[in-house]
């Protein structure tokens, strides 16, 4: 956590010193108007610009969104400060007090926003869990309860811009809001990459799941028990719900392996679940997998899950996952990993629940990839050239897919 304090404490502490020593009241004050019109073109466009980049630059794969966010940053700052500062050539004096206050305090919360932008931005990036902060612990990872740097800094500008993006993401034909796309984006992109060490790529090379049409979720009721046989215990105020994903062939290189933190269900309220793109929603992260009938394979967020070959019978694998949805939520939305997305129909009621899909990791066998599920460490002696080393994930084609390309 040390190093996105002190991230935070630098920053904030030269744009003060900055703003009290060069600037002007005035001019600081219009400063943060241009940074914050300029974070939201960056959260705002960052996945399209970074979808177009990745056609014609495939090579830089994962860092794709954290370029474009910066460069639409840097951009639009910029252009916005060049205009600025032609507007504001002559001098405004307020005072000797104002201006001292002023300065500091327009500098104060200039760092604020500028730093939480740079924490957001590496948080998008394939760096280990460590960086910019630890907000998970991956031996006890709970997605409810986050590590927050000083001030919150990240949380700031990724909560404002949620808050105000209401038909932000739209098309022309379709409104989209970032709150339900990316709710609580921090813990989304932290949770992607909380596992990267295990060769687990953050995104897909291409488009990686579906979700059928009809009955792809339903309540679980009965009996259900863990693979040890223990009565599968409630949560209160919540239902278990079964999702249905299917996992593409053709994505198996970067879809194969995963960890449950990888994939998220977006719920909304009831009443408000009739436009699943517009309005705020809430990450649901799964608990586990359905094993068999009414056994349920618990797992960590941060458990590898591999997909052997001989489990592509077809051109996508069904995996029936298990959620606990608050009561009056239904889930809107399924996505995985950092660039992919689908809608998940609504929930049928338990008598017209299809048949479970068992699935059953076999441990040691080979992913669809041709990878070992179980990531074998190097001898003592085996020279560190010949040793495994973490990759980057394949090159991404879409950033939400082609079910919603712009």
């Amino acid at each position: 956590m040390w190093i996105g304090n002190l991230s935070v404490v630098l920053i904030i502490s030269g744009c003060a010193a900055y703003q009290y020593l060069k600037g002007t009241v005035v001019k600081a004050f219009a400063t943060i108007i241009i940074a914050v019109c300029a974070s939201i073109a960056a959260f705002g466009f960052f996945e399209i610009s970074a979808k177009l980049l990745l056609r014609y630059a495939a090579s830089v794969g994962p860092w794709a969104q954290p370029l474009c966010f910066t460069l639409l940053f840097v951009l639009a700052f910029a252009i916005l400060q060049t205009a600025a500062s032609h507007l504001t050539r002559r001098p405004t004096d307020l005072g000797l007090w104002p201006e001292r206050i002023g300065r500091v305090v327009c500098g104060i919360f200039l760092g604020l926003i500028l730093s939480g932008l740079l924490l957001t931005a590496l948080a998008m990036a394939p760096l280990s869990n460590k960086y910019p902060y630890e907000r998970f612990d991956p031996r006890y990872t709970d997605a409810e309860k986050p590590n927050k740097v000083f001030l919150n800094a990240d949380g700031l500008a990724t909560g404002w811009f949620s808050m105000v993006s209401s038909g932000s993401f739209s098309a022309i034909r379709n409104k989209r809001s970032f709150a339900t796309l990316h709710p609580a984006l921090l813990d989304q992109l932290f949770l992607n990459r909380l596992s990267t060490g295990d060769n687990l790529s953050i995104m897909t090379a291409s488009p990686a799941i579906e979700v059928p049409k009809k009955n792809a979720a339903w309540y679980l009721s009965g009996h259900i028990t863990d693979s040890d046989g223990q009565p599968f215990p409630p949560k209160s105020g919540h239902n278990l719900l079964v999702v249905r994903v299917g996992i593409k062939k053709r994505a198996a290189k970067d879809a194969a392996r995963f960890t449950l933190s990888q994939l998220r269900l977006i719920c909304k309220p009831k009443a408000y679940a009739d436009k699943p793109l517009v309005g705020k929603g809430h990450n649901i992260y799964p608990v586990g997998y359905m094993k068999a009938a009414n056994q349920l394979q618990k797992k960590k967020l941060n458990d590898p899950i591999g997909i052997a070959s001989s489990d592509f019978t077809d051109r996508v694998k069904l995996i029936d996952f298990a959620f606990y949805v608050p009561d009056g939520s239904v889930p809107v939305l399924v996505e995985f990993k950092l660039n992919n997305v689908a809608e998940v129909p609504p929930p049928v009621p338990t008598e017209q629940a299809p048949e479970i899909v068992p699935f059953i990791e076999s441990a040691g066998s080979n992913a669809a990839d041709g990878s070992s599920n179980r990531r074998e460490p190097p001898r003592p002696n085996q020279p560190i050239s010949t040793r495994p080393r973490r990759g980057l994930s394949g090159v991404s084609k879409g950033i939400l897919g082609d079910d919603f390309d712009e």
